[in-house]
This record gives C-alpha cells, sequence and structure tokens, in this order.
C-alpha cells in the first residue's frame, strides 16, 4: 500500500504542476456540457417555409396562421410564383414549399377534393420526414376541423370512432434536453479517461522515466493502480459536476440513486481506462496513443445511442455494438435519471460491462513489460 500511495502522490503531482492540462480536465467538460446539451438536439424549430399562395381564398389564409402560429415554423416569404420559391429551395434558404394552386378554396367549398402542394428538401432525409410531417400534421388538424363542421351543417350523425388516449412517461414535457444531458455527460467522461489514460503511460516512455520505474522493485499491478486511481478521481469529479447542472441548472429531476449511477460510473470508468493503458502499452508516443484513442472513440460515439437509436442500426452493427461500452453506460444512465430504475433493472449490463473492464485490465496488465 505504502508503495501505491508514492506512485498516487506521483501522479497526481504531474497533474496538478502541469498548468495546460488543468484547464482541460477540469474547465473545458463543464462548457462543453452546457454548449452541447443545447446544440446537439434532433428537435425540429424554426423551420423555414416558402408560402405560395395562388388562391388567395379564406381557406389558404386560415392554413397559413396556423404556420404562422405554430413554434416549428417561421414564415421566410410569401408569393405567387412557384419559381421564386424553387430557387430559394434551390439556394437551401428555405427547408419546404407550400403550394395552394388557384381554385384550392372553391373546391373545398363543393366539398370536392382539394390538394395542397408541398416541397421538401430531403438532403438530410431525418430532417425531411420531420418536416413533412409536422406540416402534414397542420393540414391534418384543418382538415379534421373541416370534417367536424360539414357534418354539424348538414346534422349528419357522427360515426362512432376509435377513442385514443396516451401519457408520456418519463418525459411528460417531450423535452430533448433530459434525453441528451446523460448520454453526453457519459461522451465528456469517456474523453477525459480514454484519452488520459493513453497517454499516461506513453509519456513516461517519451520522457524516459518509463526505464527508472522498471527498475525499480513496483510491481506491475501497483503501478497501473497508481495510474488508474487519479483518473477515476476525475471521472467521478466530472460526474459530479455534471448531476449538480441536471438537478440545479437543467432542472431534471434524477428519478433514481446518485450512489448507483456512481456504482456504475466507477465499473464503466475501469473499463475505459482498461482501454486507455492499453493502448498506452501499445504505443511508444504520445501522438500514435491519441490517434488510435480517437479511432475508438469515434466508433464508440456514432454507435452509442447518443445521437441515432441503436435499433435502426443493421443486424450485423448492432451485435458489433455489444462490444460498445459508452452503449451500455448511456442506455444504464439514462434508466437511473429518467426512469428511477433500480439495481435489478440494469444488473444483465451491468455485468456485461463489469466483465468488459476486468477483460481490459487484464490485457493492459498483461501488454505492459516490466524488466526488473
Amino acid at each position: 500500500m505504502r508503495t501505491i500511495k508514492y506512485i498516487l502522490q506521483k501522479e497526481f503531482l504531474q497533474i496538478f504542476r502541469n498548468k495546460s492540462m488543468l484547464p482541460i480536465i477540469f474547465a473545458m467538460p463543464i462548457i462543453q456540457l452546457c454548449v452541447l446539451v443545447f446544440a446537439a438536439t434532433f428537435e425540429m424549430k424554426n423551420t423555414n417555409l416558402y408560402i405560395v399562395d395562388q388562391d388567395l381564398s379564406s381557406h389558404s389564409r386560415q392554413i397559413i396562421s396556423k404556420f404562422e402560429a405554430s413554434p416549428f415554423f417561421t414564415i421566410k416569404h410569401t408569393d405567387f410564383s412557384i419559381k421564386h420559391a424553387e430557387d430559394e429551395l434551390f439556394k437551401d434558404n428555405v427547408d419546404a414549399i407550400l403550394h395552394f394552386e388557384n381554385g384550392f378554396g372553391n373546391a373545398v367549398d363543393k366539398k370536392e377534393a382539394a390538394s395542397v402542394q408541398v416541397l421538401v428538401n430531403a438532403i438530410d432525409a431525418s430532417a425531411a420526414g420531420l418536416y413533412n410531417a409536422y406540416i402534414l400534421s397542420v393540414i391534418q388538424d384543418y382538415n379534421q376541423k373541416l370534417e367536424s363542421s360539414i357534418q354539424t351543417t348538414i346534422k349528419k350523425q357522427a360515426v362512432q370512432q376509435v377513442q385514443n388516449t396516451y401519457s408520456h412517461l418519463f418525459n411528460p414535457e417531450m423535452k430533448y434536453i433530459p434525453y441528451m444531458l446523460p448520454g453526453i455527460l457519459v461522451l465528456l467522461i469517456t474523453v477525459i479517461g480514454l484519452f488520459l489514460s493513453a497517454m499516461n503511460v506513453v509519456r513516461e516512455k517519451e520522457i524516459g522515466t518509463i526505464e527508472q520505474i522498471n527498475v525499480t522493485p513496483i510491481k506491475k499491478y501497483q503501478f497501473l493502480i497508481g495510474k488508474l486511481i487519479p483518473f477515476i478521481f476525475i471521472g467521478f469529479f466530472e460526474l459530479g459536476i455534471g448531476l449538480i447542472l441536471a438537478a440545479f441548472v437543467f432542472k431534471i429531476p434524477i428519478l433514481g440513486s446518485v450512489w448507483l449511477i456512481y456504482l456504475v460510473a466507477f465499473i464503466y470508468l475501469l473499463t475505459i481506462l482498461g482501454i486507455g493503458l492499453f493502448i498506452s502499452t501499445q504505443t511508444d508516443t504520445q501522438q500514435q496513443a491519441m490517434f488510435i484513442a480517437w479511432f475508438f472513440m469515434i466508433i464508440f460515439i456514432l454507435m452509442s445511442g447518443l445521437f441515432t437509436p441503436t435499433e435502426s442500426m443493421p443486424e450485423w452493427g448492432q451485435k458489433m455494438n455489444l462490444l460498445n461500452p459508452v452503449a451500455y453506460f448511456i442506455k444504464i444512465i439514462r434508466m437511473i435519471m429518467l426512469k428511477g430504475s433500480g439495481f435489478m433493472d440494469i444488473l444483465k449490463d451491468l455485468t456485461i460491462l463489469s466483465l468488459y473492464s476486468i477483460a481490459m485490465l487484464s490485457f493492459a496488465t498483461n501488454r505492459y513489460k516490466k524488466t526488473n
């Protein structure tokens, strides 16, 4: 224990003496969390809409007023020329065009089929799908009110329909921040843990101190434990700050146990630090370690379910994702924070993460070559 204590003293002194690293470790993750939570969102707001109203009827004006009142749309321009609207769409100045042809209002009054043309910029297919769904929902809402008024006018007995009732569990206000914040918090902890641990041992190689350590009676496990513990404390600090910001700044209720979150974070950090140390033992320079760590980091993030649901991946991608520790932690922390899940609810994923950590730490220990 005395040996590990001295190694820890050395590691903490190196961390706090490196003035350029302190802001990166402690300040940047907090700033990134505050920025990314608002910026990394798939909520479609202020969709730029171009209105081409060649009908100028009361019906077209009523539909346009619904779009003006919606927080999802911004009317960029209203015109009579579809050619001008298409030019703006080609220039990427608008996201969608809503076109009312002449005779639209007359067709509605005569109870005939009336059509509205919708042109959507579909370069981004997922965004285009949402634009189209929002526009159709507004038109459908007007259509239902129109049908209701027609039935009232002709005193037609309404047909009994199936009534739907629903509730939004765990996020009743349908906000995107409660969904994104836990995932981004995991991402920041991962970046700090993976990159710092990946460069740690290799830094000793570059400055020449690894040879001095190798000729001491320090055992491999003592050396690696001394390397791991400081970054675990740093990860816990980052996690604590993130949870405080979530509760008091973003007003996200943490429904589950904070201690359970820290238990999962401890196992997760052992996994990530094990991967980082394994990379560090395989490389000779910090530049090599950073490139390899970045390679794995990109794959882990994009396949983690942070931005896109893992269920949408092809089957082979979902099987590959079983080796992604980031995906496990994001899933678990969302369950604990937003659902209030308990230990038994996350036991399966936690067991896999624990086995993952044991495997990576074993690989790192075996690959570290120490000669007495």
